[in-house]
């Protein structure tokens, strides 16, 4: 079944970018909602990026834990 549905002329050349020659919009869209719905470490990739206080302060906290174990001696 086909519907039709309006989108804005910069989605439109967006999608129409993204197209290959033998793709059609319908292939783009289905790839596009495809990745959304998995979920990948990658997604991740710069979450902090624009929160660079938290992320200082998280990996300072980090740090002062791995400082505070004390590595023992193991004789053989």
């Amino acid at each position: 079944m086909t519907k039709v549905i309006s989108i804005s002329d910069k989605a439109y050349n967006r999608l129409r970018m993204l197209k290959g020659k033998k793709e059609s919009f319908t292939d783009v869209v289905l790839k596009m909602t495809d990745k959304e719905m998995k979920n990948s470490i990658l997604d991740l990739a710069g979450a902090w990026e624009d929160n660079k206080e938290e992320m200082t302060r998280i990996f300072a906290e980090i740090k002062k834990e791995r400082e505070a174990i004390k590595s023992r001696e193991v004789n053989l």
